[in-house]
């Protein structure tokens, strides 16, 4: 993969002009998900019950094993389970084999498309593109159990089938592409979907990421290194950060030309100046972040927007809330940005989790909210930052509270991404400096 891009010609930049979003805590609309974001709200919960998870078992192994405890919590999606199949021309029998993920994908796509003015249906045989972030499936019996789904289960569980399953309903012909780097989907999806446009490969492109958990396997993953959050919640950047909560969502992104929205009197949400997406390139592990290919990638980045550092005054960190990854990012975020810009850093994943490859989209989407509001959300526990970061000699600071984004002309930011296998993304996005109280057509 190439270390950043440039979106386009400069003359007609590639922008977004409608996005939609689910996220823990029943949201299901971009009205809701700012009011949870702009109050500081606390959208974790207790582990669903309707999923046939053992969770017994897990505490019993945590116990048995001397892990770390798991606390009955997490960003849980509360209508996961909840689809109209005949709405989307699917029959009931073939959507209990989908997985979720699929599911709720292509509704927050549909919205999306609905948000930015445009009718989902009146996109059949169009060039649009769709570019979508997912990772792990661990939907229903395994795919060699004979039952009564056998026969649609091959679609039902193939990662491709998230983007295939949306060009499928709504009759697109563009390239259709499920990107999975693990936690960075989200934004590489993006970043191929801004390519898409720009290549003039398609007309218009659905980008974004979703995450809905099939098992356990995070959190025994995690508990048993000792990287979860032992009180159920995740803290980044904060000197009480102990370890990651896993966490669910979805963002899907209305992707085109400026002069294309214009054309149709769609609404601007922001410029995507520039998309860029590396890999660590070796190391420790693979597991283990770089701050240097951190820092490598977000200095191209910025470099190929055509912004200054110090011109951008919001920056959607990764965040996890982990003793490794949180240093190693805000080391590379200081290098770039920490003389001269007066960039507030949060993260979404103190108000909801971990979402993994659903992650970027729901910080995209937090930052396209917080310039269409001209208000930074705070981000929660960042009352105590980490002492690892000599803040004194750094013009960075957390968003600890509900901040005024003023602005004269445009507001600018950055969000970025790290997967667990490597990968690291990094964006710039230049929005409208205008403010609003109502941002929903029908998202």
């Amino acid at each position: 993969m190439t270390d950043s891009h440039r979106t386009g010609r400069t003359d007609d930049p590639i922008v977004i002009s409608g996005f939609a979003v689910e996220a823990p805590g029943g949201i299901e609309t971009l009205d809701d998900y700012w009011q949870a974001l702009a109050a500081g709200g606390d959208l974790i919960g207790p582990f669903p019950r309707d999923r046939d998870w053992d969770l017994d078992e897990l505490q019993r192994q945590v116990r048995e094993q001397g892990w770390r405890n798991v606390q009955d919590a997490g960003g849980f999606l509360s209508g996961a389970a909840e689809f109209d199949p005949q709405f989307f021309g699917i029959s009931p029998r073939e959507a209990v084999a989908m997985d979720p993920q699929q599911r709720v994908v292509l509704r927050v796509a549909w919205r999306a498309l609905e948000h930015a003015g445009v009718d989902p249906q009146s996109l059949a045989g169009q060039d649009v593109g769709v570019f979508i972030g997912g990772s792990v499936a661990e939907y229903g019996p395994r795919a060699d159990e004979l039952n009564e789904h056998t026969g649609y289960r091959g679609a039902g569980t193939a990662l491709g089938a998230l983007a295939g399953r949306i060009s499928h309903c709504l009759q697109l012909s563009g390239p259709s592409l499920t990107v999975d780097t693990a936690c960075a989907s989200s934004l590489s999806a993006l970043d191929l979907a801004v390519k898409s446009v720009a290549a003039e490969e398609s007309d218009m492109a659905l980008a974004g990421g979703v995450c809905v958990m099939g098992s356990l396997a995070a959190f025994y993953e995690f508990a048993k290194n000792g990287a979860l959050s032992s009180d159920g919640q995740c803290r980044p950047y904060s000197a009480d950060a102990d370890g990651t909560l896993w966490g669910e969502g979805a963002g899907v992104f209305v992707v085109e030309r400026e002069s294309t929205a214009r054309a149709a009197h769609r609404q601007i949400y922001a410029r995507v100046r520039a998309v860029g997406v590396n890999h660590n390139g070796g190391g420790p592990g693979i597991a283990v972040p770089s701050a240097t290919a951190q820092s490598r990638l977000i200095a191209k980045t910025v470099a190929r927007s055509g912004v200054s550092p110090t011109q951008i005054g919001m920056i959607e960190g990764h965040g996890t809330g982990t003793a490794v990854g949180d240093p190693l990012e805000l080391d590379a975020l200081t290098e770039v940005y920490g003389s001269g810009s007066s960039a507030l850093i949060g993260s979404v994943k103190s108000n909801l989790g971990h979402a993994q490859a659903g992650s970027g989209a729901l910080g995209l989407a937090k930052v396209l909210l917080a310039g269409w509001h001209g208000r930074i959300p705070p981000t929660r526990h960042a009352d105590r930052p980490t002492d690892v970061v000599d803040w004194d000699a750094s013009t960075l600071r957390l968003a600890t509270e509900l901040t005024d984004w003023s602005a004269d002309s445009a507001r600018y930011a950055a969000v970025s991404s790290f997967g667990i296998a490597g990968t690291n993304a990094h964006a710039i996005v230049e929005m409208p400096a205008r403010q609003s109280a109502e941002i929903s057509r029908s998202a």
